[in-house]
C-alpha cells in the first residue's frame, strides 16, 4: 500500500482521524507527491500528528561533514511536515559508530534544526529509542541543555524496557514525560533483543503521563507479532481505559 493511500481506511477501521507516518514510508519528498498525501488525507478527514524521520548521519559524529549532513537532513523533514500540514516532527539521533554520545557536540548540530523549524512553526521531538544514543536520561539533558520551547521528548512505553531493567526504564521514561509536549507512543510489549517479549506495566507508565500533565498525542505503535490491526485496535482501548 502507498502510504498516500493509507490514511483513508483509518477513521473506519479505528475511528481516529490522525496518523504518524514514518519517513520511510514516503515513496517520494518531491512537491507533487507531498501534495498528493496531503490532498488524500483530507479527503478521507485525516491528518498527521507528527512524523517519525529516521536518518543515518550522527550529529555527534567526529567528521564535520557527516554532522552537517544531519542538519540537513533534519531540515528537508521540517521542510515536509510543512509540506503535508505536520505539527511536528521525530527525528533521531543514529550512533556514530561505537562512540559514547557527546552532548555538546549534539546539542551544537540539533540546534540548527531546532532554530530552523522553530522559524517555521515546526515542533521537534526526540524519541528514547537507540539505547546508545538514544538513552533517556541523555535526551533530557540535550533538551535542557538546548533549551528551546521546539524541542521536547516523545516518551515511548516500550524502547528502553527492552534494552535495560525496569527500574532504569521506568525512572527513564517518567524524565521523559516531564519534557513531553505533543507526541508519545503507547506500546503495551515488544520484543527485546534476547528475543524474549518484555511487557509494559500500562497502569505505571500511564501515571507517569497523567502525573506531568501530558495534553499532546498518544500514537498507537505495535511492535511485535500478530494481527497489527486488532494489535492497534486493542491499543487504543487500553488508552482509553488508562485516561478515563
Amino acid at each position: 500500500m502507498d502510504l498516500k493511500d493509507f490514511a483513508a481506511q483509518i477513521p473506519a477501521k479505528f475511528n481516529v482521524n490522525k496518523i504518524e507516518p514514518w519517513s520511510a514510508h514516503f515513496a517520494s519528498l518531491d512537491p507533487e507527491y507531498l501534495e498528493q498525501f496531503r490532498f488524500a488525507a483530507a479527503g478521507a478527514g485525516v491528518k498527521a500528528a507528527n512524523i517519525a524521520v529516521d536518518g543515518e548521519h550522527s550529529p555527534y559524529s567526529a567528521d564535520a561533514a557527516e554532522r552537517r549532513q544531519a542538519v540537513a537532513f533534519g531540515k528537508q523533514w521540517v521542510d515536509v511536515a510543512l509540506a503535508i500540514g505536520s505539527p511536528s516532527i521525530r527525528t533521531n539521533i543514529p550512533p556514530a559508530g561505537e562512540a559514547k554520545p557527546d552532548l555538546a557536540l549534539t546539542a551544537q548540530t540539533l540546534q540548527q534544526v531546532v532554530s530552523y523549524a522553530a522559524a517555521r512553526n515546526v515542533v521537534v521531538n526526540l524519541e528514547n529509542d537507540n539505547p546508545l544514543s538514544e538513552d533517556p536520561f541523555f535526551l533530557v539533558q540535550l533538551i535542557e541543555k538546548i533549551n528551546s520551547p521546539w524541542l521536547h521528548a516523545l516518551p515511548d512505553f516500550c524502547n528502553t524496557l527492552a534494552h535495560h531493567d525496569p527500574d532504569y526504564a521506568y525512572r527513564g521514561i517518567d524524565a521523559m514525560f516531564a519534557h513531553a509536549y505533543c507526541i508519545c507512543h503507547v506500546k503495551d510489549a515488544e520484543v527485546a533483543d534476547n528475543g524474549q517479549t518484555v511487557h509494559v506495566d500500562m497502569a505505571r507508565t500511564f501515571g507517569y503521563l497523567k502525573q506531568h500533565g501530558y495534553k499532546g498525542y498518544l500514537s498507537m505503535e505495535w511492535d511485535r507479532p500478530g494481527d497489527p490491526y486488532q494489535g492497534t485496535a486493542s491499543l487504543i482501548e487500553q488508552t482509553v481505559h488508562y485516561l478515563s
